[in-house]
C-alpha cells in the first residue's frame, strides 16, 4: 500500500489497529542524516516489547502497575519512497495476545497525552516551516546587502582614484607655477 504522507499511514494503521482490536502504537523511526528528516517509521501493537523495570536505578515504586507489553510483533513499516510516496515494506499480522473485541474495551479517542503530543509535534513542524522561511529571508537579505556593498565599495574606488587623479594633477600644476 503507498500513503501521500507519513500522517496517512498513521492514520490508516490506527484505524486498522481499532477495527481489529488492538491499539497501535508509534514506534522508531529512521532519520536522513543530512536533513533530519523522517524516511521510514515502525508503527506497531502497544504491546510489543518488554517492560523493563525501574525499580532499583531510582528507589522502589510507589504504585507498581502491571506490565502492558508482551512481546507482540504485530507491525507495519513504511518507507518514504523515491516517488515521494509512503510505502508499506513490511507487515506482520499476527498478535501473540487476544484482541480486545468489545470496541468500548478499545481506546476510542486519544488521551490527554497523546492529543498533547501531537499538539507539539504539529506546533513544532510549524516552527520549523516558520525557521525556514526566516533563513531563506535572511539568505536573501545577506544577498541584497552584499551587492549593495560590492555596488558602494565599487564607487569608492572610483572616488579614491579620482582624488589621486586630482592630486596628480595638482601637483604638476603647483610644480608650474
Amino acid at each position: 500500500m503507498e500513503f501521500e504522507s507519513e500522517d496517512a499511514a498513521k492514520i490508516f494503521y490506527d484505524e486498522y489497529a481499532r477495527r481489529v482490536g488492538f491499539v497501535m502504537r508509534v514506534m522508531s523511526c529512521r532519520r536522513s542524516e543530512r536533513d533530519g528528516r523522517i524516511l521510514a517509521r515502525r508503527l506497531g501493537c502497544n504491546k510489543e516489547g518488554h517492560c523493563v523495570s525501574i525499580r532499583g536505578k531510582f528507589g522502589p515504586v510507589r504504585k507498581p502497575r502491571a506490565s502492558t507489553r508482551e512481546g507482540c510483533k504485530a507491525m507495519i513499516h513504511v518507507k518514504y519512497d523515491k516517488s515521494s510516496k509512503w510505502v508499506i515494506t513490511k507487515f506482520i499480522k499476527d498478535h501473540n495476545h487476544p484482541l480486545v473485541v468489545s470496541p468500548r474495551e478499545a481506546r476510542q479517542t486519544m488521551d490527554e497525552k497523546d492529543k498533547k503530543i501531537q499538539e507539539l509535534t504539529a506546533e513544532l513542524r510549524n516552527k520549523k516551516r516558520l525557521c525556514t522561511t526566516y533563513q531563506e529571508q535572511l539568505t536573501a537579505f545577506t544577498k541584497i546587502v552584499e551587492e549593495y556593498s560590492d555596488r558602494l565599495s565599487k564607487k569608492v574606488q572610483n572616488v579614491v582614484s579620482n582624488l589621486k587623479e586630482f592630486e596628480s594633477i595638482d601637483r604638476e600644476l603647483s610644480q608650474h607655477r
